[in-house]
């Protein structure tokens, strides 16, 4: 759409809203136009001008789709550059550290003691006998069962939690959700019906796998009772829910930051 100038727009409209009552007093005709119809036209140019001098020449209802889709991908490759960067960073370090350990014996005990320590806190891949949970929404359906709502047919933070919570509970030694190595400074959350790990995305179908004596991950899952909930609503709403015991599993190490940005002492500690 264009826009003539603020005064040419007052001039047109007023011009035939007067050529409109002459015209039709000269011939004696009874006039149609109530004497509110030029206050109308008035308002409306007025209302057209302010949206002309507001667009400045451009289209009010731009679609932006484009140029936030273009936004995000140039944030993903800096992202994707940031930590490059940083694990080259991070191998430069290391590879310093273990040259001051070859004249520092101090260094080198401290380097043998992080070592030590890696597998445990999650920074070694480990293999083993475990578990794979896959947690998945509920097909499109035609109607929606009886009381239910959209929120029902879907996986919500709690339902992942719990299951974490079982395996955890059940001795589980080390665990990933989407192959990404879950620690204890792990947050799960959802956005939607999508999951926010370590910021990143996933969709569903969520799969969580865990190393640990089957048996013993299985019996965690029956005796928890948000478990318990989910696996209801594969009956009564479809979402699915399936446990794969594997004699072999690999769970990846943890590559992400280990920066603590809160912390509190327990009580015991004080």
């Amino acid at each position: 759409m264009e826009y003539t100038s603020g005064s040419a727009s007052w001039r047109d409209i007023v011009g035939r809203a007067l050529r409109g009552l002459l015209r039709r007093r000269r011939t004696g005709q009874q006039p149609g136009w109530s004497p509110g119809v030029p206050l109308i036209a008035l308002l409306a140019g007025l209302l057209f001008t302010t949206t002309a001098t507001t667009a400045g020449g451009t289209a009010l209802r731009e679609d932006r789709r484009p140029q936030l889709t273009h936004l995000i991908d140039e944030r993903r490759t800096q992202l994707v550059a940031a930590e490059d960067r940083a694990a080259r960073l991070r191998d430069e370090v290391d590879q310093q550290a273990i040259i001051v350990a070859g004249r520092d014996q101090p260094v080198a005990e401290q380097r043998a003691r992080v070592a030590a320590n890696r597998p445990a806190a999650g920074f070694t891949a480990l293999a083993g006998p475990g578990i794979i949970i896959e947690l998945d929404d509920a097909p499109r359906l035609a109607e929606l069962p009886d009381g239910a709502s959209n929120d029902d047919l879907v996986v919500h933070q709690s339902d992942v939690q719990a299951v974490v919570n079982a395996l955890w509970a059940g001795g589980a030694e080390a665990m990933s959700i989407m192959d990404v190595r879950v620690l204890t400074t792990s947050a799960v959350r959802c956005v939607g019906n999508t999951l926010l790990l370590h910021g990143e995305v996933y969709s569903p179908p969520f799969q969580i796998a865990a190393i640990g004596d089957p048996n013993a991950l299985r019996q965690a899952l029956d005796e928890s009772e948000g478990v318990q909930w989910f696996r209801n609503a594969v009956t009564h709403y479809q979402v699915g829910y399936r446990e794969t015991v594997e004699a072999e599993l690999t769970v990846p190490a943890f590559d992400g930051s280990t920066t603590l940005r809160h912390t509190t002492v327990p009580e015991s500690a004080r």
